[in-house]
């Protein structure tokens, strides 16, 4: 029988050997690890060399210009007509009150002030939701500063390929713009309906206000539409636009931006737009276009190019009186009827009911093509006649 301190060695050499084994196990699991994150930083760090190249330098993303409307004013300075192709109103960072930032960062990326261009945090939870749902809570997981980047200088296609040159793009333009002058960027490119690009031009839109005037439940119903501007239409999609707006002003609330009081102030409105008529809308305020202003955009077109007029953000002062210009119109037209009248010769427009369509004429009258809002002391209608002679229509209805 073996002694103890015998026993005693031999457990001793096996724990030493059990100790070792396990040592080289840990390190070859280690080395494993270090060469597989090794090989994965390389591949990783040459995937994004190939695809940065050819992408926007950093001058070309802090010099960049986003296209807005120009605009015609009346002698007196009143906005009189306008032209664009996207509907935008440029408003600098400092003009964009807090409230609509608040509301833009709360509903599409919470940690934008603390993240470098891209979310982890966010990417992970999203990749988290997708896979306890099988597929079926999938949620983006951009941040503002890639929305960004795929708005200004990318496709919107779902590929690897964007998805990369985004996150490229994102980490560049967070090293030569501060937070403020993305978020600038972000507010007056993004679309939000009704051919309105940035808030300043989607506040007028909706609720023809400026954006210092709009209250918590307006700049939350703003930033629900970032994402889908047609899913949540204040009329076709009611329903589903006051529960997004209200998510808003949720998150608004949780991060700090509304106090509990205004939160439920907020969320009990309804929700009021001028598309569902309870505010008259910024284009009524204007008077119907005219010759003057269109002839305006002829010559500035001509002289500075169709594209550059359309989205230069011109301001033009014009010697217009519109008031006067109605006026002087008014008695023009007063003028050709007396000189038409004079000459005691019917002239007729040129267009002619077939004999057979007579039975309903009034039907077959109303699809003629002929002027039908000429205003001489009052609204001409158009008339038809069943014969002539060489000066005047024999019989009229």
């Amino acid at each position: 029988m073996p002694s103890l301190s015998a026993l005693g060695k031999f457990v001793t050499r096996a724990c030493a050997r059990l100790v070792m084994l396990c040592l080289r196990i840990l390190g070859a699991i280690f080395s494993s690890l270090t060469l597989a994150a090794v090989f994965g930083a390389a591949v990783l760090g040459a995937i994004f060399v190939i695809y940065g190249q050819g992408l926007p330098s950093h001058d070309e993303l802090a010099s960049y210009q986003p296209k807005t409307i120009s605009r015609i004013y009346s002698g007196e300075g009143h906005i009189i007509d306008e032209f664009a192709i996207e509907r935008r109103l440029f408003a600098s960072a400092d003009e964009i009150p807090d409230l609509v930032k608040a509301a833009f960062i709360s509903a599409e990326d919470k940690n934008f002030y603390s993240h470098a261009g891209y979310d982890p945090a966010g990417m992970a939870a999203a990749l988290r939701d997708a896979i306890v749902s099988r597929g079926a809570n999938l949620r983006g997981a951009s941040t503002i500063t890639q929305q960004v980047m795929k708005n200004f200088l990318l496709d919107g296609s779902r590929s690897a390929e964007r998805k990369i040159k985004e996150l490229i793009l994102a980490t560049r333009i967070e090293g030569t713009l501060d937070k403020e002058g993305i978020l600038e960027l972000y507010l007056n490119e993004i679309f939000l309906g009704q051919n309105s690009f940035g808030a300043a031009a989607a506040a007028q839109t909706y609720f023809n206000k400026s954006l210092e005037v709009l209250l918590p439940e307006e700049v939350a119903y703003l930033a629900t539409l970032p994402k889908a501007p047609s899913k949540y239409h204040p009329v076709r999609q009611r329903k589903r636009a006051t529960a997004r707006r209200n998510f808003v002003l949720r998150e608004m609330n949780e991060n700090g931006f509304l106090s509990d009081f205004e939160y439920e102030m907020a969320r009990k409105k309804p929700l009021k737009t001028v598309q569902s008529g309870d505010f008259a809308s910024f284009r009524s305020s204007l008077p119907g276009r005219d010759y003057p202003t269109d002839e305006i955009r002829r010559q500035l077109t001509r002289d500075f190019g169709t594209a550059e007029f359309f989205t230069g953000g011109y301001s033009v002062r014009a010697t217009i009186d519109p008031t006067l210009q109605q006026v002087a119109a008014q008695s023009l037209r007063l003028g050709l009827e007396d000189y038409d009248r004079a000459q005691g010769i019917y002239h007729g427009t040129g267009q002619v009911i077939a004999t057979e369509q007579l039975g309903d004429w009034r039907a077959a009258l109303s699809k003629v093509e002929v002027a039908r809002d000429i205003v001489i002391n009052q609204l001409w209608h158009p008339a038809g006649c069943v014969g002539t002679d060489e000066k005047r229509c024999a019989l009229g209805y």
